[in-house]
């Protein structure tokens, strides 16, 4: 199988920055016929293993890269990023042409015909329902962003309604069923109790979860204890299910605190590098040989440095 050769890149100036779709094609057909050629006979034998359920960890992985990389505006690093996102795409894409599912192109077809149905004010209303746009919206939008949003939630659910996707579940009828399991567990765990809490089912004050964190901890405690004395699988069952509860709290805690849990824990392990690392600094000896009572006297004087450096990187921790 060859490989199409791209278009050369063109020299960088300010007029590159305007997208060239010529080239932006040629490269996409480049890199379709790339990822075949891997999945084909006689291409790569790992490649080649991979389905589904292997690939999924790798694409959670590239979405928190270019997560990192727009937090930090790493925009070199962001671009590259972008491409190992794209390519989880292209490899799911290949494996479902494999198993005779659907190929890029209807990936293709399936985005551009959203884009132009949900986009009236732009591509016209004619376009629009031309793309299987079927709801009643005013296309003239007069620059406003919020029109917009409310003609994009409205034609989204006019295409809901003609799949059948509103329709109800008579196996399945709970409120609950509207947070999409298909995003991180912190965010659906903040969302689930956001649900919840319209019906009434929820902690009246962020207070009365201090006493449930410490009911959770005592939980855990008591399983872990049993686990860690048998080599029973259902202990260890028993064990990431009371986690499972006690992060959970945590997470209900910070939705009532007006806290987002994932942003909180990204700026917890940002401190906790930058402390780490202050603490490889200022040690006379590799930490694997120091005592207990020397690496947490370590980390205070860490912490004490750090805040007195009163570093931008300490500031933008903090902030998080």
């Amino acid at each position: 199988m060859d490989v199409p050769p791209a278009s050369p890149k063109p020299e960088a100036n300010a007029d590159n920055l305007l997208t060239d779709p010529a080239r932006a094609a040629a490269l996409f057909e480049q890199s379709v016929a790339i990822m075949a050629r891997l999945r084909a006979p006689g291409g790569c034998p790992w490649d080649r293993e991979q389905s589904f359920d292997t690939i999924r960890k790798y694409t959670l992985e590239e979405a928190y890269e270019v997560f990192d990389a727009i937090e930090r505006r790493d925009f070199p690093h962001l671009a590259e990023e972008l491409g190992d996102l794209l390519l989880q795409v292209l490899f799911y894409a290949e494996m479902a042409s494999n198993e005779g599912h659907f190929t890029i192109a209807e990936v293709l077809d399936h985005l551009n015909r959203k884009l132009i149905r949900r986009h009236p004010h732009v591509f016209g209303e004619e376009a629009s329902r031309a793309a299987g746009n079927e709801a009643l919206v005013d296309a003239a939008v007069e620059g406003s962003a919020a029109k917009v949003l409310r003609n994009w939630e409205e034609i989204k659910e006019a295409e809901k309604a003609s799949t059948g996707l509103n329709a109800a579940d008579p196996s399945s009828k709970s409120r609950l069923d509207t947070v999409h399991r298909a995003m991180p567990a912190l965010a659906e765990a903040a969302k689930i109790g956001a649900k919840a809490a319209k019906s009434g089912f929820d902690w009246p004050h962020w207070r009365d979860l201090l006493p449930k964190l410490a009911e959770e901890t005592a939980e855990l405690e008591t399983e872990a204890a049993a686990a860690e004395t048998s080599r029973d699988p259902a202990l260890k069952l028993a064990v990431e299910a009371e986690l499972g509860d006690l992060l959970f709290t945590v997470v209900n805690l910070a939705r009532h605190l007006g806290v987002d849990a994932e942003m909180a824990l990204r700026g917890c392990n940002l401190r906790f590098r930058q402390r780490f690392r202050e603490m490889e600094l200022i040690s006379e000896k590799p930490l694997e040989e120091l005592q207990p009572d020397q690496l947490e006297a370590l980390w205070i004087e860490a912490k004490r440095r750090l805040a007195g450096q009163g570093s931008k990187a300490e500031r933008t921790a903090n902030n998080l």
